[in-house]
């Protein structure tokens, strides 16, 4: 990861991986004998921790900031963090190299799955309807990688991006208000309170 970050696909050798590892280059040839099995190791070890970091920096949230434009804000992170950066770089090169395009085929679309089943078990409301929902975040993937690339050019040094995911905030609370319940329409009774658990305050 830190090789695809640091000199890019195109300066990334096993070589090199072995040294910053602290691995002899027979240690690293006997786990992964081959440039492609060890990207392909890298991938999964990258995408999982994608996954964790994001679960995790939501899971300790303060309360009022575990909400769609927290949640937004976290993504925004991991998509600028350098796990994302590596496999962008991957994504990217596997462009026009023959042999790395198999093992980042899928790599978007798998990562697409992992935001749309954090989206689900995070805000199971929401306004929309379930099949409009796979496709917002393919909307949302697809901006969140265009503002990602320019934010590894300028680190966002004008404001744009900033301007950009607070219109996106701005829209995704109509859609997933706080607390991921559904928005009552104009002018509907307000839904009856629950009976108050024994010995919860009120």
């Amino acid at each position: 990861m830190e090789c695809l970050v640091d000199l890019g696909w195109s300066g990334t050798s096993t070589t090199e991986v072995a040294r910053r590892a602290g691995v002899s280059r027979g240690a690293q040839q006997h786990h992964y004998p081959t440039k492609m099995e060890l990207v392909g190791a890298a991938v999964e070890h990258m995408l999982e921790a994608q996954r964790l970091a994001y679960e995790t920096a939501f899971a300790i949230l303060p309360k009022e900031r575990r909400n769609v434009a927290g949640a937004l804000d976290l993504l925004w992170e991991v998509f600028r963090s350098r796990p994302a950066r590596a496999l962008m770089e991957l994504a990217v090169a596997a462009r026009t190299d023959e042999e790395l395009r198999p093992f980042c085929l899928d790599l978007n679309e798998r990562i697409l799955e992992m935001i749309l089943e954090t989206f689900e078990r995070l805000f199971p409301a929401n306004t929309l309807p379930e099949d409009a929902v796979p496709t917002m975040l393919r909307g949302l993937f697809a901006m969140f990688v265009g503002l990602s690339i320019q934010n590894a050019l300028d680190d966002d040094a004008a404001g744009r991006q900033r301007e950009v995911l607070t219109q996106i905030k701005n829209i995704a609370r109509l859609i997933v208000p706080d607390g991921g319940a559904p928005v009552p329409a104009p002018g509907a009774a307000p839904e009856p309170a629950g009976p108050t658990p024994q010995g919860a305050s009120s």
